[in-house]
Parts: structure tokens; C-alpha cells; sequence
């Protein structure tokens, strides 16, 4: 049986590995395919997809585009896109600025509350090699100058939806995202879609040119993945699913993996070799 893990994050957003070791550490996992899903940035794909040539994994080129509808926050993700598809580039410039600029408000408004915390503290969290800058880095610097114990205090305390340092940012629409994945030449997947919204929001984005929901993920439920196969279903779309990886400190890569069977409907869009 092939396994597949396709939700997994680098250090080129807030994943705690490098591409490269990424693809070292599912050849370790046995693996037979992974997507690297970076937030909002493709700068990790080029170093993950020569990292496995010749190795047993082959790498699904991916990205998780956050966007909004009806006031809601909606992960959106891209399958096959091309690295070098100009509208693409053009989203990932605008949405790293982005990132970078609620990023230094949250710092302010931590400033503000009497925490002794910089940009550049930010900045050394994140690491060299990130591009997407997110609450997790702001977590992280937290937790290095000693402000939390841990990094889920730091989000509950401070970061999460409605938290003390908690900053809401402008997201580009679920219907511009999906178009413009598709403008890539990708396939868009609505990424743990909310259970709350799904059947209300799931028809539209279909009618925009979705191909699939994320159903498989290490805390999904049988009962929650059999509506959201149900919701897929009805509507035409396929399946995926992944463990949305950010690092060993949680788990092993490979420790959760999908059978390739499950996800065989978008294994088999990738473009030849």
C-alpha cells in the first residue's frame, strides 16, 4: 500500500524543517508522496523537489492560500501548481507583505501591554529561511524571551481569534483565490473545512471551480469524515487529506498517512515527470 501525506509545512512559513529535511524525514516515514503546503509562499518547492529526486517519495507541488468568505477565514489549497505561474508570484508578494506588516502590529500591541518584544525577535524565530511570517513565529519569540511557557499559551493568552494581540488582516476572497490557483494551473482543495459553514459555503465554491475538500487529518472524526465525503460527493468533488505538519515536536512524519487509493483522483492530475 502507497501512503500519501499531503498538508505538510516548511520553514519557508511556519513549518519547523527546511524543505530538504522535510523530504529526508518522509523517506524516513516511508512515505511514497508528500505536498509541501506552504502558507501564502511557493519559495519552498524548488529545494523539496529536488531534494527527492532519486529518493522512494515524490513531491505533489502545493500551496495553502488564506482567504475569507462571509467574514470567515478559509484555507485554501492548490495542488499542481506551477512555481512559476505569474499569478502565483503576484499573490504570494502581496500576501507576504501582508504577513510581515500584522506581524509588526501584533509586536506593537504586545509593546504596548508592557511586553519587551521586537521585530527582529520575530524575525530570528522565523528563521532565515521563512518568508511567510505568522502568529506561529510571534509564538515563538514569545516563548524564547520567556513572556509564555509554552507556545499554546502564547495563542490562547495573546494570538488566537479575539486574543489579547490578536490582529485581523485582509484576505483575498475564497472565489479570486480559487481562480487564481486555477489560473496557475492547479486544483483547489478547501483545507479542514469548517464544520459549521461547510454545507452553507461548500455549493458556492464549487460553482467557482473547486475540486475537492480535505477530509482525512489526524483528528478528523469517522462520523465528521463521512459528512464531508457526503458534502464532496454531492457536489462532484474529490477527496484529500494530510496531516498539516509543521514539525517533530507534535509527531513523526509518516506517523499519519492517507492511503494513496483515497487521494489516487488528484495523484492522478500531476503533470508527467
Amino acid at each position: 500500500m502507497q501512503r500519501a501525506d499531503l498538508h505538510i509545512h516548511t520553514r519557508a512559513s511556519d513549518g519547523e524543517l527546511s524543505p530538504t529535511d522535510v523530504v529526508r524525514a518522509a523517506v524516513e516515514g516511508k512515505l511514497d508522496y508528500i505536498s509541501v503546503t506552504d502558507h501564502d509562499t511557493i519559495k519552498g518547492l524548488a529545494e523539496a523537489l529536488d531534494a527527492a529526486r532519486g529518493t522512494s517519495v515524490r513531491v505533489i507541488t502545493g500551496v495553502e492560500v488564506s482567504s475569507e468568505f462571509e467574514g470567515v477565514e478559509c484555507h485554501i489549497l492548490g495542488y499542481h501548481v506551477s512555481p512559476q505561474a505569474a499569478p502565483l508570484l503576484a499573490h504570494e508578494h502581496g500576501a507576504l507583505d501582508r504577513r510581515q506588516e500584522r506581524a509588526r502590529e501584533m509586536v506593537r500591541i504586545l509593546q504596548g501591554q508592557g511586553l519587551a518584544i521586537e521585530y527582529d525577535d520575530v524575525l530570528r524565530a522565523a528563521g532565515t529561511d521563512a518568508r511567510a511570517i505568522g502568529r506561529p513565529h510571534v509564538a515563538r519569540a514569545l516563548l524564547a524571551a520567556g513572556h509564555v511557557r509554552s507556545m499554546g499559551e502564547a495563542f490562547e493568552r495573546y494570538l488566537a481569534d479575539g486574543g489579547l494581540a490578536f490582529v485581523r488582516t485582509e484576505f483575498p476572497s475564497v472565489r479570486d483565490s480559487i481562480e487564481m490557483i486555477r489560473a496557475s494551473g492547479g486544483v483547489a482543495v478547501w483545507a479542514h473545512p469548517g464544520l459549521d459553514v461547510l454545507e452553507r459555503f461548500a455549493p458556492s465554491f464549487a460553482e467557482w471551480g473547486m475540486s475537492g475538500l480535505e477530509v482525512f487529518r489526524p483528528n478528523t472524526t469517522p462520523t465528521d469524515g463521512k459528512r464531508i465525503r457526503g458534502v464532496a460527493r454531492g457536489l462532484g468533488m474529490f477527496t484529500t487529506g494530510g496531516s498539516d505538519w509543521h514539525g517533530p515536536y507534535r509527531s513523526r512524519l509518516g506517523d499519519f498517512f492517507v492511503p494513496a487509493d483515497e487521494v489516487r483522483e488528484l495523484l492522478d492530475l500531476a503533470p508527467a515527470a
